[in-house]
């Protein structure tokens, strides 16, 4: 095992409108403290009563998909907590994964895609 599920990450153009949402769909608490993350107008939240994290991410040319292109435009990503980014980035790559961006790797996370293209990050545990 390389990393840990930390949380389904859903961008969006209303984070708390979209938080809230989920919260009324599958319970729990929207912004719960946590220090794996910090909160900003950008960013929510919400704990699943079942344990799950989904975090919600504004985008601001978002544009949410429509018939035929639901497909095509799946608006998410996975963030996965690893110990050792640097032994976890090359993991990944070995296993078919590609580097999209590391310019925040500083600050504790790494973007790639998968081999079918779906976007994930590795984020410092």
């Amino acid at each position: 095992m390389i990393a840990k599920l930390r949380c389904v990450v859903l961008d969006c153009a209303d984070v708390i409108g979209l938080s809230r949402f989920y919260r009324w769909l599958l319970g729990g608490e929207v912004d719960q403290p946590d220090p794996r993350w910090s909160l900003d107008d950008g960013w929510a939240t919400l704990h699943t009563e079942g344990g799950s994290v989904l975090a919600f991410q504004r985008v601001g040319d978002y544009q949410p998909p429509r018939g035929r292109d639901l497909v095509l435009r799946q608006r998410f990503h996975l963030d996965l907590e690893v110990r050792d980014p640097d032994q976890a980035q090359a993991d990944v790559l070995d296993l078919g994964a590609t580097l999209l961006d590391d310019a925040e790797a500083k600050r504790g996370w790494r973007i790639f895609a998968g081999p079918a293209g779906h976007p994930f990050c590795l984020v410092r545990h």
